[in-house]
């Protein structure tokens, strides 16, 4: 399993960019609202998009290479950022 996180500052962003994932047919595609590290303000928040794919399962895989590769040209296309170690959103 290949999990991945691509975070942006606008919801409107993340929910695009999940529903072109999600129509690429990965397993599980979901926009997840992420609260900014030791802020607890409601405005400090920022959205995610978190993509899982079961297919792939060697996590040093070219195919686990490229798509962090994608993700990462994705996220920097749309004024977010990649995070290489996703904890599984809740």
């Amino acid at each position: 399993m290949s999990e991945h996180l691509l975070v942006f500052p606008d919801r409107e962003v993340a929910e695009e960019v999940a529903a072109e994932l999600d129509d690429e047919g990965f397993s599980e595609v979901r926009v997840v609202r992420e609260a900014l590290a030791g802020e607890d303000d409601s405005e400090d928040h920022e959205w995610a998009v978190y993509v899982r794919e079961d297919m792939v399962a060697d996590e040093g895989s070219a195919v686990e290479t490229g798509l962090r590769e994608r993700f990462t040209a994705l996220a920097d296309e749309r004024g977010g950022w990649y995070d290489p170690h996703p904890r599984r959103p809740g």
